[in-house]
C-alpha cells in the first residue's frame, strides 16, 4: 500500500496520453497493485479498444469500465446523452476512489469532460483534495484545466511534432486503438 499517492495529469494535443497511463497501470500491476481505469467518452466499444480486449485476458488486477456513447465527443456533436454518461462515470469514479479498493485509478479522458462542461472542475478538485491519501490518481485528456494542473504533482504535456494523420493515414487498429 502506498504511504502517499499523487495526482498525475497527461494532457496535450499529442498522441500517447492514454498509452502512457496504460504503461503506468502495467507497471503498478506488476507490483501487485489493484488498478481501475474509468474511461470517459469511450463507451459501448468493448470490442474496439485494444486495452479493453487485453485487460480481461491478461490482467486480473486491472478493471476497466467505460462510460460514453460509441463515438468521439467533440464540442460540435455533444448531446444530453453524453452528459448523462459522463455523470454516471463520475459517480462511479467517486465511489471507487472512496472505496479504498484500488491503489491506482486512471480517469481516462476526464479532462475532455471538464473542458466540455460535462463534469464541473470544482467537483473534480473537491474529490482530488479529499481523496484517500494513499491512492495514485491519473487524469488524461486534452485541454487539462489550469486549476487541475496547479494542484497536480506531475503534469506531462504531449506535444505533436509529426504525425502520419497529417498525411491522411487514419487511426490504425493495434496502434491508435
Amino acid at each position: 500500500m502506498l504511504e502517499h499517492g499523487y495526482i498525475q495529469i497527461y494532457t496535450g494535443d499529442g498522441k500517447g496520453k492514454t498509452t502512457a497511463s496504460l504503461g503506468l497501470a502495467l507497471r503498478a500491476i506488476g507490483h501487485g497493485w489493484k488498478v481501475l481505469i474509468v474511461q470517459f467518452a469511450k463507451g459501448d466499444q468493448a470490442n474496439y479498444y485494444g486495452e479493453i480486449l487485453s485487460s480481461s485476458k491478461l490482467m486480473p488486477n486491472l478493471e476497466v469500465v467505460q462510460f460514453g456513447l460509441s463515438r468521439v465527443v467533440y464540442s460540435h456533436n455533444i448531446n444530453i446523452d453524453d452528459y448523462k454518461e459522463a455523470r454516471k462515470g463520475w459517480e462511479f469514479a467517486k465511489n471507487a476512489i472512496n472505496s479504498k479498493k484500488y491503489q491506482l485509478i486512471i480517469l481516462d479522458e476526464i479532462n475532455i469532460c471538464a473542458d466540455l462542461g460535462m463534469i464541473k472542475v470544482s467537483e473534480i478538485k473537491d474529490v482530488l483534495i479529499n481523496r484517500p491519501k494513499n491512492i495514485e490518481i491519473v487524469l488524461t485528456g486534452r485541454r487539462a484545466h489550469p486549476e487541475l494542473i496547479s494542484m497536480a504533482h506531475l503534469v506531462t504535456e504531449m506535444t505533436p511534432v509529426k504525425h502520419y494523420f497529417n498525411e491522411g493515414v487514419m487511426a490504425r487498429q493495434g496502434i491508435e486503438y
